[in-house]
């Protein structure tokens, strides 16, 4: 059984969420939420510690799932849309500023009991 939780039209780049979400997939929810929170990159953790939480409270809703047996089997990052601003530059020109955006996907999984 799994459950799931999504979060979309975040300010983070998805390169700079990509980064911590390797570092997580796969893992027990509590190592999880460890290395978020003493990670260097304190916005993109908050915001993935948030889901994770959020995910888990899923889980726990449901009543179908051991919250303390979850691990992240699955956290997808994908763009979203990219907002597109400009800068004024030097003789009338302007050079454009690309403000991405990104969709994030986490779905818990509980672990059986032989691994």
């Amino acid at each position: 059984m799994e459950t799931q939780a999504k979060l979309k039209f975040i300010r983070i780049t998805p390169r700079k969420v990509g980064e911590l979400a390797r570092l997580i997939r796969g893992k027990d929810i509590n190592d999880a939420l460890n290395m978020l929170r003493f990670s260097p990159a304190k916005r993109t953790a908050g915001t993935l510690s948030k889901l994770i939480k959020s995910a888990a409270a899923n889980a726990a809703q449901k009543q179908t799932l051991d919250v303390d047996k979850l691990y992240v089997k699955t956290l997808l990052v994908g763009a979203g849309p990219t907002l597109k601003r400009f800068m004024p530059r030097a003789k009338g020109s302007a050079s454009p500023i690309m403000k991405r955006t990104s969709h994030i996907t986490v779905t818990l999984a509980e672990r059986k009991a032989g691994k």
